[in-house]
């Protein structure tokens, strides 16, 4: 399926630095990750009360957007 739905949450700490990011590749840090999904997909965003958001993504841009942000490892 590839149109099935992705939500990726986001947790903040209180000075708004990424605590918790859901999908992350392990070689990036929950920031990097949060950055990397900023640059490619802010319109996708949905800011949430208590210091949480969503990306709403499909699984093919998520794939995508992990493949494009982990260097190669075979």
């Amino acid at each position: 399926m590839n149109s099935q739905s992705v939500l990726i949450h986001v947790r903040f700490a209180p000075n708004g630095a990424v605590v918790e990011i859901s999908e992350r590749p392990a070689a990036l840090s929950p920031q990097e990750w949060f950055n990397c999904l900023c640059d490619k997909a802010s319109d996708a965003y949905q800011p949430l009360a208590g210091g949480r958001g969503v990306f709403r993504l499909t699984r093919t841009v998520v794939d995508a957007f992990k493949a494009e942000s982990t260097p190669n490892a075979a």
